[in-house]
């Protein structure tokens, strides 16, 4: 396989415990390159700890990974030159403006044209007016897109996002969305991890839902939907949502007998039996 038709990210039996707690039992997934991979998984599922290993700040107990072509554990300074991680703050400074947070980071990579490249990056994110204002008067929805931007610098064939819509209202979590459909649009590789359910539905190409440590399910939207077991739950709606299958793949589907109807306009649901 050639290292341009191989996936960009390939994971395998990743292990990893702290003490006598188990926080990851032999993960396997693959990331296609130009492609959305969403994480789905609740607090303490453990998408956190597998970003960590693969960014190479932390080892795995067992297990292997490659990225771009590239060993974590054996290749870790090639890994870091092929990613960039967006983590779940955002990570710019707020006494700095936008523009001279961008040229920073592209001096600190020893970039030729810093001033190019952030005003490239500013009008890509759409922040070009606000550009010269300290990061101090941003949105929230802002200064997340300048954070992914900022991640962006030097073209990382590769990126993480951790959670990258946490504590973000509804209009910013919409803004960062776009954004980051536009970096796969661009051919990056995105591997995303959510806890929310329409952000992996709206997001991903593929979608892996992580619980206790072990992959339940991986596949497409329109895959993960025909695992809902129909004898389990009978769904008044015609397609089932990915919460639907969430809640069946880790034993807390509604009861069989019943049948669940959800009022689209409010989100409400009633059992009727």
């Amino acid at each position: 396989m050639s290292a341009a038709s191989a996936p960009a990210i390939r994971v395998r039996g990743l292990q990893k415990s702290f003490a006598a707690l188990e926080v990851l039992r032999g993960v396997d997934f693959d990331v296609e390159r130009g492609t959305i991979f969403a994480l789905l998984g609740s607090n303490g599922a453990g998408k956190t700890t597998i970003v960590k290993i693969l960014s190479t700040l932390m080892r795995a107990d067992a297990g292997a990974a490659v990225i771009d072509g590239f060993d974590v554990a054996d290749q870790p300074q090639e890994v870091r030159a092929s990613i960039s991680l967006t983590g779940q703050f955002a990570a710019v400074d707020e006494v700095l403006t936008g523009r001279e947070n961008l040229v920073m980071v592209a001096q600190l990579r020893h970039l030729r044209n810093a001033g190019e490249i952030a005003d490239d990056l500013l009008r890509r994110f759409a922040l070009s007016d606000a550009g010269g204002r300290k990061v101090a008067t941003y949105s929230g929805g802002m200064r997340r897109r300048l954070d992914i931007a900022m991640s962006l610098i030097g073209d990382p064939p590769v990126i993480f996002l951790d959670e990258p819509t946490t504590g973000l209202d509804p209009q910013a979590r919409s803004e960062v969305w776009n954004t980051i459909t536009e970096l796969a649009g661009r051919g990056t590789s995105v591997l995303l991890t959510t806890q929310y359910l329409d952000e992996a539905e709206h997001l991903a190409d593929r979608i892996a839902i992580l619980h206790e440590g072990r992959i339940l399910v991986n596949g497409t939207l329109a895959e993960l939907k025909e695992l809902l077991p129909p004898a389990t739950v009978r769904y008044v709606q015609e397609q089932p949502t990915l919460e639907d299958v969430f809640l069946s793949l880790v034993g807390g589907a509604t009861p069989a007998g019943d049948s669940v109807r959800r009022d689209d306009r409010n989100g409400s649901e009633e059992k009727a039996s």
